[in-house]
């Protein structure tokens, strides 16, 4: 019997303005089949999704994408893994009753010994509070771009964004979740 999951059609459509703390000490971690199907995940993770593990194995994980997610960040994440590389990123999660929490998540694929991707494995971690105020309007950009110009208008936005910081998208979110000010 195999298992279907539930679908981005069942995330919460009463979406609430409250936030869910992640302890500084906690990460939660997902492995993903490679399409995006979620094949493990840990007691943090469920306990922040709001989900039992019975409902989120099998089930896509943008079961717990946030609408205030600019879709450009998971164009990034998706060419970079496909690439066999891993993503750094802060994502924005929806929780099952509608709350939300912040993570800096790390993504890598997972090779067989022939170097073929097999599955992808993510660890998300407390996102730093001065990265979540520092991202929060760029991601508002971004999604504003988005609606006018669709993903291609969003990546010229964080493109130039950048170029105007002379970072590499790494070198930017690894130095906000390390405090930085940028």
């Amino acid at each position: 019997m195999t298992y279907k999951g539930l679908s981005k059609k069942d995330a919460p459509k009463n979406i609430k303005n409250i936030e869910k703390a992640l302890n500084e000490n906690d990460f939660i971690v997902s492995k993903t089949d490679l399409n995006g199907k979620i094949i493990y995940c840990n007691e943090i993770f469920t306990a922040m999704a709001g989900y039992p593990a019975t409902d989120l194995i099998g089930a896509n994980h943008n079961i717990i994408r946030h609408p205030d997610m600019p879709k450009v960040a998971f164009k990034i994440l998706w060419d970079l893994l496909k690439a066999k590389k891993e993503f750094f990123g802060f994502v924005k999660n929806l929780s099952a009753d509608g709350s939300y929490y912040w993570v800096f998540a790390y993504i890598t694929p997972d090779f067989d010994t022939n170097n073929n991707v097999i599955s992808y494995t993510s660890v998300r971690r407390q996102a730093s509070p001065s990265a979540v105020q520092t991202i929060i309007p760029i991601y508002k950009l971004l999604i504003d771009a988005e609606k006018s110009g669709g993903i291609k208008a969003s990546q010229a936005v964080l493109d130039d964004f950048l170029v105007q910081k002379n970072l590499s998208y790494d070198e930017f979110v690894i130095n906000l979740q390390k405090g930085m000010q940028l």
